[in-house]
């Protein structure tokens, strides 16, 4: 079972435990004209750790020339407290003989199956994905494709993929990418982060990674991050907030300061409880408002008849009448 939206897919995997499958696939979703599905190892892919890979759905029509160039982050949730959620991000180039990548170590199945914490409750595991497509070779329509050459189809990397090199040999359009501050960015994203530095200088001081497409990766979570914040709180559900606040966790686990990120979650979070608390209240008002008018609407209407008794009391008798 999943669900997309926008360039988020959720897949809750039922029945977790008593999954008989060495591997099993989620159902497809699209991202920027490509069709893609996540790639779970519930005993683990040769370790002792839940495996998760992002994958390309249909990869054995894919022709060759068809390149996609993913910023990506697989999030294992915690069901008890999202913020505890096991998250990881990365960027990589797919295609045809490279139709997947991701962790084969993103969570250690004891952790997994240990009761009362939250990653396995009620037999159900929840993961979520969010893929931003950088670069585009081919065509988007992958069954227009179908009928051209193709490769088979990869095999699947037993590594984690913060540790393949598969980025080094890139086509040029993925050269095209700028330094700032150390962090290799596309030519779009350069104003931002430059402004980032200029506001916040000590965010990378301490920060870990040093394989640049990793901080790549982490930046691009930064940048969608604070894209997220940005939008309104119309726009933001309660899911988007705990992804947030995932993605914060991850970001600062690897060295970030981000604590002035941390005050703006913290203050997006709580103007979300306020519309939802003011929602609440528009809606007893309109309610009780709704009440009083068809109250108001009968008192009037016992008004004018009210009126109409005592214009008849009030009319005097005619000589006729009396006599």
């Amino acid at each position: 079972m999943g669900k997309e939206v926008d360039n988020k897919f959720t897949w809750v995997i039922k029945n977790f435990c008593s999954e008989q499958f060495r591997k099993i696939y989620s159902d497809e979703f699209i991202v920027d004209g490509c069709k893609w599905r996540l790639l779970a190892f519930p005993k683990g892919n040769g370790v002792e750790h839940l495996s998760l890979y992002l994958d390309v759905a249909t990869s054995e029509y894919l022709p060759d020339g068809w390149r996609r160039q993913a910023n990506f982050y697989l999030s294992i949730v915690n069901q008890n407290d999202e913020k505890l959620s096991q998250t990881k991000a990365t960027r990589h180039w797919f295609d045809a003989g490279a139709c997947d990548f991701g962790y084969a170590s993103m969570l250690p199945l004891n952790e997994l199956h240990e009761k009362d914490r939250g990653f396995l409750k009620n037999g159900q595991v929840k993961i979520v994905a969010v893929v931003d497509v950088l670069e585009v070779i081919g065509k988007l329509d992958v069954t227009e494709e179908s009928q051209e050459t193709t490769k088979p189809q990869g095999e699947m990397e037993e590594t984690d993929g913060e540790h393949s090199n598969d980025l080094l040999n890139e086509p040029s359009s993925a050269k095209e990418s700028m330094d700032v501050n150390g962090f290799q960015v596309l030519p779009s994203q350069v104003q931002s982060v430059s402004c980032i530095f200029e506001r916040h200088p000590d965010i990378a001081s301490e920060f870990h990674p040093k394989n640049k497409h990793l901080r790549s990766a982490y930046m691009n979570v930064l940048l969608s991050l604070i894209e997220t914040m940005c939008q309104s709180t119309k726009e933001l559900s309660k899911d988007d907030l705990a992804d947030a606040y995932s993605a914060l966790a991850y970001l600062t686990d690897a060295g970030m300061n981000l604590n002035w990120l941390e005050k703006k979650l913290e203050e997006v979070s709580e103007k979300k409880e306020n519309e939802e608390a003011g929602e609440t209240r528009m809606q007893e008002i309109e309610e009780e408002l709704k009440e009083l008018k068809l109250k108001c609407s009968n008192l009037e209407a016992q008004l004018e008849k009210e009126k109409e008794d005592v214009s008849v009391a009030r009319a005097s008798l005619s000589f006729d009448d009396v006599v």
